[in-house]
């Protein structure tokens, strides 16, 4: 994050290119410092998303070096690779509406018709750009890649297209107020993109759900379908996976399971992080902890704020 990316030989400084990221790069240096962001955000965003789960997203620090878990096919890499092209495709289309690039500006004025309150204005996020070189950049390692068979590149392909498309439906209304006296007489509205979080929540949505599939050939081509005779037919924004995953309960390298020994755990929560299913059943160990914290604040005319610290005692449960 610290490149200065102004000169083509920076390219090289970026770890696991494959040869046309490394061309579309020297070709866009402006827009390197918007993949290396959507880069640190994706693994900000998954540990945050998947915190509460048995499997929270910890290997994506290995990147590009991914173990098992993220290798083979498993939902949870149908969701990394989803989020992942989101997250590029969605930075690009905001670095273009802050004026952060010089070869696009904000997104076109909707064709749709103003409503009677409201004026199409402001700069809308150019998601068609974003889109655009978002494609060529994540997907370009899929097509060109010569590891992994046939099926997993279906699979990590079709996810890509997935996590676009969740971003693509995602892009909403807004709108700002203008009057007399803040009243709101006329509103002026853009296209913009939620953040990275509302995705990634939309995403874990489809991950619980995802189905998994076979590479199969189904008339002149091969195909997804379900492994299961009995599922519906894959939609575009389903996530798709070829293998189960493991529990995730204790350590397995060649599984890329790092287990939830030492994982903190809710002891009231009944959900994905309750004490009982965190801890697969081993029980938890409980420790108190001593926090300190802001209180008794009060408001001083004008215009500053005074606040004690105050000192409690929490009871934290970690997994055995």
């Amino acid at each position: 994050s610290g490149v200065a990316w102004n000169e083509s030989h920076h390219c090289r400084l970026l770890a696991g290119l494959v040869p046309d990221q490394f061309q579309l790069c020297r070709r866009n240096l402006e827009v390197m410092p918007s993949i290396v962001r959507a880069a640190r955000h994706t693994k900000s965003v998954c540990q945050k998303t998947f915190a509460d789960m048995r499997w929270n997203c910890s290997s994506i620090q290995r990147a590009p070096s991914f173990g098992p878990d993220l290798l083979k096919g498993t939902r949870e890499s149908a969701f990394v690779y989803a989020l992942a092209a989101a997250a590029v495709s969605h930075s690009i289309a905001q670095a273009c509406t802050s004026g952060e690039l010089p070869l696009c500006s904000c997104g076109s004025v909707p064709s749709e018709v103003p409503g009677p309150d409201f004026r199409w204005g402001g700069c809308g996020d150019n998601l068609r750009y974003g889109l655009q070189l978002g494609t060529a950049f994540a997907d370009s390692p899929l097509k060109s890649s010569k590891l992994g068979t046939q099926g997993l590149k279906a699979m990590n392909l079709h996810n890509n297209a997935a996590g676009r498309q969740v971003l693509s439906d995602s892009l909403d209304t807004k709108c700002k107020c203008h009057g007399v006296s803040g009243s709101c007489s006329v509103k002026t509205c853009w296209k913009g993109l939620p953040n990275l979080d509302e995705i990634a929540s939309d995403l874990k949505s489809k991950y619980l759900a995802a189905i998994r599939v076979t590479h199969r050939l189904i008339g002149p081509r091969k195909q997804l379908i379900p492994k299961e005779m009995d599922v519906r037919p894959v939609k575009e924004t389903d996530l798709v996976y070829l293998i189960n995953s493991p529990d995730y309960c204790m350590p397995n390298q060649q599984l890329g399971s790092l287990g939830t020994q030492d994982r903190q755990c809710n002891k009231t929560s009944v959900s994905s992080n309750s004490c009982n299913l965190m801890c697969c059943g081993r029980g938890y160990n409980t420790y108190t902890e001593e926090v300190v914290e802001r209180c008794h604040c009060k408001y001083h005319w004008c215009c500053y704020v005074v606040c004690k610290k105050c000192r409690r005692k929490v009871e934290r449960y970690v997994c055995k």
